[in-house]
Order: C-alpha cells, then structure tokens, then sequence
C-alpha cells in the first residue's frame, strides 16, 4: 500500500495579489513560509519515504521547508538547504496548469466563461491525463512507501479526480499548504 500526503504549495507573493501563476516559478511570501513552516511541525513525527515537488520553486520551497526535521545528518543535526534539496524529486507531471495568455494577469479582471478564453489554455482532460501519470509514476516509482508531494492547487484537484473517479468540479479546491491522504 501506497501512502500519498497530497500538499499544495504556501501562499505566494502572486497569490496574495490575486495574479494567475501557471507554470511560473512563483515564491513563497512570509506567510507562505509560516504555512509551509506548520505543515512541517504537524507533520515531524509522520514516517516519510519520498519527497516529491512540482518543479515550479513555490512548490520546491514548500518541500524543502516540511522535509526539514525528516532530513538529519549523521551527527543528528539538520541538512543545510543545498544538502535538502538533494532529497527532493521534482516532476513536470504536477505542475500547475498552464493558463497560457491569462498567465500574469489580475485574476478577477479575467472573464468567468471558458467560452471566452484563449485557445492556448491546458485543457482539463490533458490536466487529468498527467494526474493519472503521477499516480501511475508514484505507484511503480515508489511502491508500499509514504511520500509527500506538494503540488498546485488545480493540478492536485486533477489527481483527486483521477483518484475518486469524480469529475474536477466536485472535488473541494484545497487551501494554501492543505494536507490531503490519498491511499494508492
């Protein structure tokens, strides 16, 4: 069995000023790094076999941040960052999704209906395909471990789908550096 805490980054500099980041590298503002730091406490005595991050920095900062106190160095002190970031696996498969023209924009300026978007939007059956490949890829990658991987939040509501067989829309859009189990 198969054990994945399911994370989305902390709260961005892009985030608090409501601009869509896509597939941006992002960077956590001070309340991002407070989110990130109380994952990290919850999260301490929790046996972790694999840190998995999208490879865009806001989720790669989050990791790093709650794989600290799992990641000690043979005298028992904690591992410097460069030393962390070796512990970590990034992926392409949970990226953000990619919003194309709107990436950058102010989000309430955007239009609601899909019907007015621009053409070079990731659609939401491209989203769930590589959900589905992050899952399989955890699955043979890492079988019967625990591993913790933090995402975005549309493409983590994109794995969720794939995992509960639920359309997109009836999965609860998760909370900056929200903890969600799912048992593979």
């Amino acid at each position: 069995m198969t054990t994945l805490y399911l994370v989305r980054h902390g709260e961005t500099v892009d985030n608090a000023a409501q601009i869509l980041q896509g597939q941006t590298p992002g960077k956590l503002n001070e309340k991002g790094i407070e989110q990130a730091e109380e994952v990290a406490r919850k999260m301490a005595n929790n046996h972790i076999d694999v840190f998995v991050a999208s490879d865009l920095w806001r989720s790669i900062q989050t990791c790093e941040i709650i794989a600290r106190p799992h990641l000690l160095g043979a005298d028992g002190l904690p591992l410097s960052d460069e030393q962390i970031e070796k512990y970590i696996v990034t992926t392409p498969l949970l990226r953000e999704r990619d919003w194309g023209d709107f990436t950058g924009k102010f989000i309430p300026s955007l239009p609601k209906n899909p019907k007015d978007w621009p053409s070079n939007i990731e659609g939401l059956e491209k989203m769930k395909s590589r959900a589905q490949n992050f899952l399989t890829w955890l699955k043979v990658t890492y079988p019967d471990k625990t591993i913790l991987a933090v995402g975005h939040g549309i493409i983590n509501k994109a794995v969720q789908s794939v995992y509960y067989k639920r359309p997109m829309n009836e999965i609860e859009k998760m909370t900056n550096a929200e903890v969600r189990v799912l048992v593979l």
